[in-house]
């Protein structure tokens, strides 16, 4: 496996796609003029009249985050204010990274524009609070492969530096067997992204597709594949892609991996880690990021004791999140932290009991926060 690049690799594997007819990857067709109509007139156009800066930001261990989307509450317009403000915190925090379009950032809510404004939001509040060396994920899954590569190209416009790609799933039966259709998918998409891809293995998302770890590692050897989100929870296999891909490495670096193996929810950080893992993409973290932090500082720093003691809080925290999923956790942030808000329509907005519930959910978890 290559160094990650900031463009396609050479060499294609599925060269057809790389003959589609897309817009030029080099200029956006994005106006502000087109934005403040969708958004409506709060929205503040400054994110993208800024040139978008690209430059190399390494995937590195720790600790990244999938971001909320916020809107404000009478209109359901993106609010990029809180964005950005909520981008910041984070980064002042100390996380790794961040990740927009994620199912926390309900992506599945935002039009094409919507999610090119929200990441260029996003790069824009990290540069002006002088951390610009912090890469961006972003999520880019969609049903076909046409559709995923101009997501990835849309998100390298918006100042994207990786894209997580969750596998196809709407015509899985029809799929051709071995999982031959999921194989030409990443690579044809890997072909044609100026930006390079993370696997994202969500079975809950994708109607119970749960990828392999013998296809992860097959696909971790094309050159702009260069990471794996599990949300799975099989540790098992965490540990066979983590010693698979090290061992395919011809300079391995702990501290910058070829191929970075994330496990995709807070409640199982020190497991992943045990198993050969680099960290945590998860959305606990918007919540608590220095708990999360702090987490992985102690299993690393060899205080086991120490870092399994936090672990407990903060997998009961997650268990709150999981079971209040994007609504519950927005909910937290609004009772602990003062802003949230609401998801869009049609998801519900919470009962006061509920967000009651949620509250003392998080206690403890915001009791250790506080304490860090």
């Amino acid at each position: 496996m290559s160094p990650h690049n900031d463009s396609s690799p050479a060499g294609s594997f599925t060269n057809g796609f790389n003959r589609m007819a897309f817009p030029p990857s080099g200029s956006s067709t994005l106006t502000v003029e087109d934005l403040t109509a969708e958004l409506g007139s709060s929205y503040d156009s400054s994110s993208l009249d800024a040139p978008i800066s690209h430059v190399k930001r390494p995937l590195v261990p720790g600790v990244y985050v999938p971001t909320m989307c916020f809107f404000e509450k009478e209109t359901e317009d993106v609010d990029t204010v809180t964005i950005a403000r909520h981008a910041v915190r984070l980064a002042r925090a100390g996380v790794t990274g961040l990740a927009t379009q994620g199912s926390n950032g309900e992506a599945v809510h935002l039009t094409h524009s919507e999610r090119q404004v929200v990441t260029a939001t996003t790069r824009k509040a990290l540069n002006d609070a002088g951390f610009s060396r912090m890469p961006i994920i972003v999520g880019c899954g969609a049903q076909s492969t046409r559709e995923t590569i101009l997501l990835c190209r849309q998100a390298w416009q918006a100042g994207g530096d990786y894209a997580l790609v969750l596998p196809p799933s709407y015509y899985a039966p029809l799929f051709a067997p071995s999982s031959q259709t999921i194989l030409e998918f990443f690579n044809a998409v890997a072909d044609a992204s100026p930006i390079p891809i993370i696997i994202y293995n969500y079975p809950g998302a994708v109607n119970g597709m749960d990828m392999s770890s013998d296809i992860i590692v097959q696909l971790a050897q094309h050159p702009n594949i260069v990471g794996v989100k599990l949300t799975c929870g099989n540790t098992g296999k965490l540990n066979r892609v983590a010693a698979a891909t090290r061992k395919l490495s011809k300079r391995h670096d702990a501290k910058n991996p070829d191929f970075l193996v994330l496990a995709g929810s807070a409640d199982f950080s020190i497991q992943a880690l045990a198993a050969g893992g680099h960290g945590i993409l998860a959305g606990l973290a918007n919540i608590a990021p220095k708990a999360c932090i702090k987490t992985i500082e102690l299993w690393n720093q060899g205080k086991h004791t120490e870092a399994q003691e936090m672990q407990e809080i903060v997998s009961q925290g997650d268990w709150t999140a999981i079971q209040g999923g994007v609504v519950g956790v927005k909910a937290g942030l609004e009772e602990w932290a003062g802003y949230g808000g609401y998801c869009r329509s049609p998801l519900p907005r919470p009962t006061p009991e509920q967000s009651k519930n949620w509250k003392d959910g998080f206690k403890d978890l915001i009791m250790l926060e506080k304490s860090l």
